[in-house]
Formats: structure tokens, sequence, C-alpha cells
């Protein structure tokens, strides 16, 4: 079952000014940080109240993480993916299979909360993400941002 929208992402060649803003200038506290196997940070979640987010990540640094090119991408356009948070996400990737979407595989992301891939009909990539007990997003205490 369809909760929320969890978390919109947003990728950045300047993630230091956006850590500025997101939580010095609009004041939202950073939950937690990604880092790679470096140690090094790549991205950042920003608490926006009622267990919703809004993610972060350094372009560059995601590729290194993850894979992928790096696009040109104009100012203004560097919206990623939006995530809606579920409950009971294998019986809703049975039933949405079963209505025709085309869903990925269930794995767990860094932050510890399983998650599933898919994309709307003009192909925007969402993802839909059950929190687990051991959920970054649930921690009262998260890891150390800096």
């Amino acid at each position: 079952m369809i909760r929320r929208l969890a978390h919109l992402c947003i990728n950045t060649d300047n993630l230091p000014a956006m850590l500025e803003f997101y939580s010095k200038v609009l004041g939202l506290p950073v939950k937690f940080a990604f880092r790679n196997s470096d140690n090094q940070i790549f991205g950042y979640y920003l608490d926006c109240g009622d267990s919703t987010f809004i993610e972060i990540f350094d372009r560059a640094g995601k590729i290194k993480q993850w894979g992928g090119t790096m696009e040109d991408a104009k100012r203004g356009t560097r919206f990623d993916h939006f995530c809606l948070e579920v409950t009971g996400l294998r019986d809703l990737k049975v039933e949405l299979e079963k209505r025709g979407a085309k869903i990925g595989e269930i794995k767990t992301g860094m932050d510890h909360s399983f998650q599933m891939w898919t994309a709307d009909p003009d192909g925007n990539p969402f993802e839909l993400m059950e929190y687990t007990h051991h959920s970054l997003q649930l921690q009262q205490h998260p890891a150390d941002a800096k």
C-alpha cells in the first residue's frame, strides 16, 4: 500500500552549496550522509518532517558509486526521481505486475530500506520504498554527517 511521498532526489555538481542552502538557509536538518567505500560523502538526506526527505547527490560521486555516465545537465533540470513510501512491498510488487507495471527487483539500499524501481509512461523513474527497523530514515540518532 502506498503511504506517502517519501523523498525527492536532486543531483548536483555543487554539493556544498546545495547542503548550505537546504540545511542552513531553509533549516532542514541533515538526517544522514551517504558515504562511498573511501568514506567520502557523496550525498545527504535532509529531514522535511513527518518522515519525508530531500535527497541530494553529487553527480560524479553518484556515478562513481553506482555507475552511469555524466550527461550534460542544464540549470534547473537536476531532478532525478521521487520515491513513494509503501508498506507490504513484496505484495505490492505482485499486484503492480498484475496490473501491467514493469517493476525491478527488490533490493536493500545503502539506507537499509527495501526498494524497487519502475517508471511512468513518460519514462520518469521512481522508487517504491519500505522502511525496515534498520532504515536510517527512522533512526533517532543518525550517523555523523560530517
